[in-house]
């Protein structure tokens, strides 16, 4: 490898949105079904889930709803225990609908996870969501060896303070043994992107369903997703190469140049 790869030791992957579109496909849909299954004549659309998706954490987008409609249990900790309730059924909700293959990867993730794998350039997750839900999709794609892809899983339940806090990218680098700069992440929302950036870890956004107009401040590139090589800002390693995925040439690139982070403004979805 070149010393520009020997500097980038590891990428840090966020999963809902950036592995997999499993906001609008996966998490929405079992969230309405654990509405359904325990009896409440509670539904979010397509639109306010994504307005939703602005609170981080399930449990806790369940309390913000319930404060902002005014419904459910008058008392804080029946609210409290209402949320873990429906949260629960949620997640089981979830585990199904990835184990019937309804999740797939994004496309050009499984490319670039192989070449990263096989180039020595480690991989781990640093995601909001909880275990249960990572290991089903992990080993959904993976098999039983997902360890061995992903030897560092930081989740929701691993931190006291979600992105865009910092503390989870930071233990994933305790973790591994490295430092921010020797780190890249792919993250796809604004929150994910600014505790990567607290963390002082340089940041590329593969834009997803729910945030594909979304500003964006001080990271290295944005783009619409990791099929393609056309629409990133800045262009990719070798803007003259022929169209395709982005690969770990174009990553390693963008890292070399982490210090030129800017600001991409929203964009018309």
């Amino acid at each position: 490898m070149s010393g520009t790869a020997a500097r980038l030791k590891a990428v840090l992957w966020d999963v809902d949105g950036t592995l997999a579109e499993t906001e609008r496909d996966g998490h929405l849909v079992a969230f309405n079904q654990a509405f359904d299954a325990g009896g409440l004549p509670w539904r979010w659309s397509d639109d306010e889930y994504g307005e939703l998706l602005r609170v981080t954490g399930g449990r806790e987008r369940i309390l913000h709803d319930m404060a902002l409609r005014q419904r459910g249990p008058a008392l804080a900790a029946e609210r409290e225990a209402l949320a873990r309730e429906l949260h629960g059924s949620k997640n089981r909700l979830y585990e199904r609908i990835v184990e019937r293959g309804e999740l797939p990867w994004r496309a050009g993730v499984a490319e670039l996870l192989e070449e990263c794998r096989s180039q020595g350039v480690r991989l781990a997750i640093v995601t909001t969501t909880s275990r249960s839900n990572l290991v089903a999709l992990l080993h959904a794609h993976l098999g039983s060896h997902w360890p061995e892809w992903f030897p560092v899983t930081v989740c929701g339940e691993d931190v006291r303070s979600k992105k865009p806090d910092p503390e989870a990218h930071l233990s994933a680098l305790r973790q591994l043994r490295i430092g921010p700069l020797e780190a890249l992440a792919i993250e796809d929302s604004p929150g994910g992107a600014a505790a990567a950036r607290a963390a002082e870890v340089p940041v590329i956004v593969a834009r997803s369903r729910y945030f594909a107009g979304a500003a964006f401040d001080g990271v290295t590139a944005v783009g619409p997703g990791l099929h393609t090589r056309q629409g990133w800002v800045p262009a990719p390693a070798d803007a003259a190469a022929p169209a395709g995925r982005v690969t770990l040439s174009d990553l390693l690139h963008w890292h070399a140049a982490m210090d030129t982070v800017s600001h991409y403004p929203a964009t018309r979805a």
